[in-house]
């Protein structure tokens, strides 16, 4: 019912346009409708203009275009609206528009699908790298997970290292008290020992004094040779000589 309506409509304003201003309008219109047969069939053609309306049903799609019609139709018979140059002008335009986003709707869809597959590609290639070092940082932390044992015992050694290494000092500090202890004891004997020289040479000096100035003695003398005399006498008496 709509659409009789919308044809009746459409057939009244046709009757009560210009005649030159359809004169001047069909030329311009069949052109691009032959073009358009020419290129695409009407079936495919009205499923196209059906696709192009912004609705989710069929039946929705078809009321929308037959209202916008009906309305169209109803106000150009009511010369709200007059289909002049402007119109035809439009409607190329429309046309030219409509087929130069066809024309670039697939390489810029290529283009896009491209730019995107690479912006995939990287942050999927940054994503395998991270995911790589986060696993070579796990293997690393798995490798030192004996850290502690090692670091205890790591510790108790240097505990032992520094108890030897403090009885070595105490034993290097008793073998140089020894040596000094040994160093004095040294020097004194040997004070000692030069003492004792210096008072046996003084003794044998103060002895040989003596007994030289005994010797020098004339009384000594004599009796020294007087004390021999007798005693070589005693010793040939005995016949010892």
């Amino acid at each position: 019912m709509a659409s009789r309506v919308a044809v009746s409509s459409l057939r009244v304003a046709a009757s009560k346009v210009r005649p030159a201003t359809a004169a001047a309008a069909v030329p311009k219109v069949i052109p691009s409708r032959n073009m358009s047969s020419d290129r695409q069939p009407p079936a495919e053609r009205a499923s196209a203009i059906l696709n192009s309306v912004p609705s989710s049903s069929l039946a929705s799609k078809t009321g929308t275009v037959v209202l916008g019609t009906g309305l169209m139709a109803a106000a150009i018979s009511q010369e709200l609206y007059v289909v002049n140059e402007e119109t035809v002008i439009l409607a190329g335009f429309v046309i030219l528009a409509t087929y130069i986003g066809k024309s670039i709707r697939e390489p810029y869809n290529n283009w896009a699908e491209g730019h995107i597959s690479k912006i995939r590609g990287i942050l999927n290639g940054a994503r395998a790298e991270h995911t790589e070092a986060v696993k070579g940082r796990i293997q690393s932390v798995e490798e030192m997970k004996d850290v502690v044992a090692i670091t205890e015992g790591l510790f108790a050694l240097s505990k032992e290292t520094a108890k030897l290494e403090a009885e070595a000092f105490v034993q290097r500090q008793h073998v140089a008290l020894a040596s000094e202890l040994k160093a004095v004891l040294d020097s004194w004997v040997r004070y000692e020992q030069q003492a004792k020289e210096s008072e046996q040479a003084q003794l044998a000096k103060t002895v040989i004094d003596t007994v030289l100035k005994g010797i020098s003695n004339e009384k000594t003398q004599r009796d020294i040779l007087a004390s021999a005399i007798a005693e070589v006498e005693h010793l040939v008496k005995a016949k010892a000589i």
